[in-house]
């Protein structure tokens, strides 16, 4: 997969097949999308491209933009489209003036001009130019004057619920992440830099790494313990099962949230590395102990928890 930053430098795409989204979290609903688009640049012997925003357009538009939680950032976007498959990503500088294009403006100018599609796909819920004037009809209208082809994907429905971003995030600050993975398609994910914490766990038998998120958009579940998987290069990138605790440890100091991970049958010093944490169950909420020895026993409980779960994603 190529990917593109500059509009200007954009190569002849030949017999686009052009889909446009903030594509977070490329969830089943976008994956839909990507198969038709894949299928559709085969049958023309066309090139498969997707136009993606960043920064995320609601972060832009938005009253309170520090409020948005991403699924996904930039980066973790590019590395499952390319696992997709997608013959070009073009990432799209989403500014305060291009997000006042009209409609009109945005495929005259930008769509057209740029991209010169053979066939635009969006999914059932898009809207572009300024105020979400642009919809189906303006592209189909736009389609049969300027000679491309225009198709709907229609919402992809799991366990007779609609895919979204935004059902994806509630569902990860619920907890319910049983349900968020089935949404997304695979277990959801972030990456953290191990800093050095206060070694407690170390010295009741369970070694923590403690977690620096880094990046300050990414969503993190709610507080809470959770059955996960861990891997990166500090792991020789195998995959090893653990627990996850976030939030203020009330048994031992109550004051600042950490994110900390259990990594069952490992106890290196892989300090200062960065792991990729798999989001696998949720197993309870934080409860403060009478002391060292009652969170002991807890997290005994908690590690037997977690392995029973993890047999089912092998």
């Amino acid at each position: 997969m190529k990917v593109h930053y500059d509009l200007t430098q954009l190569p002849a795409f030949k017999n686009a097949i052009i889909t446009m989204g903030a594509f977070d979290g490329v969830h089943r609903g976008h994956q839909q999308i990507i198969a038709r688009l894949q299928f559709l640049a085969q049958k023309v012997q066309g090139e498969s491209v997707i136009i993606t925003f960043h920064p995320h357009p609601r972060k832009v538009i938005s009253s309170v933009p520090g409020e948005i939680k991403q699924l996904t950032s930039l980066n973790e976007r590019i590395q499952l489209l390319e696992k997709a498959g997608i013959d070009h990503l073009v990432v799209v500088n989403f500014d305060y003036h291009f997000s006042n294009l009209t409609a009109e403006q945005y495929v005259e100018d930008f769509l057209v001009a740029r991209f010169h599609p053979h066939t635009v796909i969006i999914g059932y819920d898009h809207r572009f130019g300024n105020k979400r004037n642009g919809n189906l009809e303006l592209l189909k209208k736009y389609g049969t004057q300027l000679n491309f082809e225009v198709e709907e994907i229609n919402e992809q429905i799991v366990n007779g619920e609609i895919v979204s971003s935004t059902h994806i995030r509630n569902y990860l600050l619920e907890r319910d992440i049983q349900k968020a993975n089935s949404l997304l398609g695979y277990p959801y994910f972030f990456e953290g830099f191990i800093v050095r914490g206060n070694q407690i766990g170390r010295t009741i038998g369970f070694p923590t790494a403690n977690l620096h998120i880094n990046d300050e958009e990414k969503l993190i579940p709610a507080n809470g313990v959770y059955a996960v998987k861990v891997t990166g290069a500090c792991l020789s990138h195998q995959i090893y099962n653990g627990m996850m605790n976030i939030g203020v440890r009330p048994t031992v100091d109550g004051q600042k949230k950490v994110i900390e991970v259990n990594i069952f049958h490992f106890d290196a010093d892989i300090y200062e590395n960065n792991i990729t944490v798999f989001v696998y169950d949720y197993i309870r909420g934080e409860v403060k102990f009478e002391g060292l020895e009652g969170l002991k026993a807890q997290l005994n409980e908690d590690k037997i928890t977690a392995a029973n779960l993890l047999k089912q994603y092998p």
